[in-house]
């Protein structure tokens, strides 16, 4: 169905999804403007939940968030209904016990979500009931950003400039969604949230980790990044330093608008307070759309190659491949900035980006391994998992991508560890055990003399492992391997 502003409901039902804020929501906006009562409802989808482990960091913070979005639809005036069933045969049952005439969500456009969103349109036509579905988790998204040809881009830096230009012409496309001047039309009522144990999980470490949650916790590390965003174009490649925004969590979740955050870093470079860091900050922010329009227009990068030439390279496979992957998986490659980073991500569920591409890069083209089985496995335990951005990012680092690296650039796992962490600082906090070798020693353990590492109290093999691959050997396989790709250099 169509959805025209001229439309008027008397009951309708937002259905929150990777949008948990009350705040500049658009969906949400539009049902209060349009409706004389509107009901809220989040859905712990079993047909996600069900594939995951029963400790899942993202559950916890989706659980938190959820209670924070209860809680504060509760202070305008509503409430939130909150189910754990299939949300395609839930919403519209729901809709039909409600009354509701319509259905309103904000898009997502990643495969499933666009087929589980039709199967929900259909069952509602099929009632008499409307779906109405809203940009919110992008500034522009589908066709918005287009060359001159009117095609899609498939390089970023083009893309990046019409993006800029055309939200330079048209500023409107920041404006919040205000939500709180119509929260009179919310239905009030009380529900109850299911406990992580009645959905079937078991508390995770999101809590020793003290990750912040909910839309408060997205609003305090914004804050937080405002005061030293100018530093983000340097302090970002350092994964010892606090350079990131730490925000993808939230932004994968909706915990944070969108809107404000581009707006807000608009204003500080507007008063010279945003510095480079500022431009280079907003450049990822749209390299995250850039991604999703990929991902809308090319849905078949989910399964296969973006650059179809390079489905045709054999990847390693067989027992011994196998056991790469696990110590890759495990931390067990003999080089420590690598294992640094799979502890990271196997500990917190948090990988920091530079070591994203030097991980990934490792498992592709020092091991030979397909680039499926590592976005497999970040998908699994990347607390902010986001399809498209996680596709993109292994597809970039197997050079098979759009406007990704090229197939003989190739990470030297050493000297990315002696650029990005020259003092050893992130390698000692997740690698311990090689905590006491000199920062020149801590890249390269298999190089220190046999005697000084006994000093140290280090034996390899035993405390730390040799290297599984010699890095000039596997970049002469690399190089051969992807021989059969006829692409350009």
């Amino acid at each position: 169905m169509i959805y025209s502003l001229n439309m008027a409901f008397d009951t309708t039902l937002v259905w929150f999804r990777r949008d948990l804020r009350s705040f500049d929501h658009a969906a949400l906006h539009h049902a209060l403007r349009r409706s004389r009562r509107v009901f809220c409802v989040f859905v712990f989808d079993k047909a996600i939940l069900d594939g995951l482990p029963q400790r899942d960091r993202r559950v916890d913070f989706i659980h938190a968030s959820v209670a924070a979005l209860g809680a504060d639809l509760q202070q305008l005036g509503g409430h939130l209904l909150v189910r754990h069933a299939d949300a395609a045969t839930a919403i519209p049952a729901l809709a039909a016990e409600l009354g509701a005439e319509a259905v309103f969500a904000n898009h997502d456009y990643e495969p499933q979500a666009i087929a589980r969103d039709a199967a929900v349109a259909a069952a509602l036509a099929a009632q008499g009931r409307g779906f109405h579905s809203f940009k919110d988790q992008v500034i522009f998204e589908k066709d918005e950003v287009l060359s001159q040809a009117g095609t899609p881009f498939s390089v970023f830096t083009p893309y990046k400039n019409a993006w800029l230009k055309k939200m330079q012409a048209d500023p409107s496309c920041l404006a919040p969604w205000q939500v709180e001047p119509y929260a009179a039309s919310l239905a009030p009522g009380a529900g109850t949230l299911p406990t992580l144990a009645e959905l079937g999980f078991e508390p995770s470490n999101l809590g020793e980790l003290a990750i912040p949650t909910g839309m408060a916790g997205g609003a305090a590390l914004f804050a937080n990044f405002q005061a030293r965003v100018a530093d983000y174009g340097f302090a970002r490649d350092y994964p010892a330093l606090k350079g990131p925004s730490y925000l993808s969590l939230h932004l994968r979740f909706g915990t944070v608008s969108i809107r404000h955050l581009v707006r807000t870093v608009a204003e500080l470079s507007a008063r010279g307070q945003a510095g480079e860091g500022g431009a280079v900050w907003l450049s990822e922010l749209i390299w995250r759309e850039f991604y999703m329009m990929i991902l809308y227009q090319h849905p078949h990068v989910v399964h296969a190659s973006f650059k179809p030439a390079y489905d045709a390279i054999e990847w390693e496979t067989g027992p011994e491949a196998d056991a790469a992957f696990a110590a890759w998986c495990e931390g067990r490659t003999g080089y420590p900035l690598v294992d640094a980073a799979m502890a990271q991500i196997n500990q917190t569920g948090y990988m920091h980006n530079r070591l994203r591409m030097v991980a990934a890069c490792f498992l592709i083209k020092d091991l030979g391994i397909d680039w499926r089985r590592g976005e497999a496995y970040f998908a699994l335990h990347l607390n902010d998992f986001d399809l498209a951005a996680n596709n993109g990012g292994w597809q970039w680092a197997s050079s098979s991508g759009c406007d990704a690296q090229p197939y003989f650039r190739i990470f030297n796992p050493i000297t990315q560890s002696e650029k990005f962490d020259a003092e050893g600082r992130f390698i000692r906090r997740y690698l311990p055990q090689l905590a006491k070798l000199s920062d020149k020693e801590i890249h390269a353990p298999w190089l220190v003399p046999r005697m000084l590492l006994a000093q140290r109290g280090i034996e390899l093999g035993r405390d730390y492992p040799e290297p599984i691959v010699q890095h000039d050997a596997a970049r002469k396989r690399t190089l051969e391997r992807y021989a059969v790709v006829k692409a350009p250099a």
